[in-house]
């Protein structure tokens, strides 16, 4: 694919690519870059920018310039910007964000299209985010499995991820049902959409048939030969497209801090 405003370096042959020749933080980008933009995550999956200091109203235009924000399912966004979460570690996390492999928020009826990260505070060394190609995870099974699973739905349940970490018996968060095997709306390529994180019951199938099922699928996207892994620094920026990758943060900096911001782009029903 050609770019003429935009400097697009592929980062591996399957996912991932870095951006230059964009000043993110601008008033406005122009319909020519941003369809450069939209080409290049289209293309590459996920997207990253370096040496771009987004405040909060630059950080919600960029992604309003790709669609409506949406406002996170289970935690809840910064004071006076509840399209924006928080993203942050530090010697008193018990915890982090994204420990597991997962595609954002898919226990939504819509889960987002994307999500922009922006870090403006990172370790000396480590708290890289892996991306993983869920085009490649696809691509990778055998005829007989791709067959298997084409007609499968599955439960994606937002409720034991967010009451293990925000207990509260009065609160319930999103769960739906969604293919085994998406179809992007846009490439139209076919994508596997099962997470660790997520997802816990294949429909169709008896409960240790789904486990076992599950379990070789949550392992088989982990495969080295599907990702990207991104090298944070100060003012970096990623740009995800969620209907067809996984993520994983790697938790390796403890006690330094890690910190950032959010915005997630609504999505769409998945469908076969």
């Amino acid at each position: 694919m050609g770019y003429e405003v935009l400097d697009v370096r592929p980062m591996t042959k399957r996912i991932g690519a870095e951006i230059f020749g964009v000043d993110l933080t601008a008033p406005t980008l122009g319909n020519q870059l941003l369809s450069e933009m939209h080409d290049a995550l289209m293309e590459h999956q996920v997207i990253f920018f370096r040496d771009q200091p987004l405040d909060h109203e630059s950080h919600k235009r960029l992604g309003r310039a790709f669609g409506a924000l949406a406002i996170h399912s289970g935690v809840a966004g910064i004071a006076d910007h509840p399209e924006i979460v928080a993203i942050h570690a530090d010697e008193n996390s018990k915890f982090v964000a994204g420990e597991d492999w997962h595609s954002d928020l898919s226990c939504n009826e819509e889960p987002p299209m994307g999500s922009i990260l922006h870090l403006h505070t990172v370790p000396e060394d480590g708290g890289d985010t892996l991306f993983s190609s869920m085009y490649a995870a696809y691509d990778a099974l055998s005829p007989t499995m791709k067959a298997f699973l084409e007609p499968l739905t599955a439960v994606h349940d937002g409720n034991h991820v967010y009451q293990a970490l925000f207990p509260d018996p009065t609160k319930s968060y999103p769960c739906n049902s969604h293919p085994v095997i998406r179809r992007h709306p846009v490439t139209k390529r076919k994508a596997l959409f099962v997470n660790g994180s997520y997802t816990t019951r294949i429909n169709e199938l008896s409960k240790d048939e789904s486990d076992a099922v599950l379990g070789f699928l949550f392992e088989h996207v982990k495969n080295p030969n599907f990702q990207v892994r991104f090298r944070w620094r100060k003012d970096s920026v990623a740009f995800w497209d969620n209907r067809c990758t996984q993520h994983f943060a790697v938790w390796d900096y403890f006690p330094e801090v890690r910190s950032g911001f959010r915005v997630t782009v609504a999505g769409d029903k998945p469908f076969r």
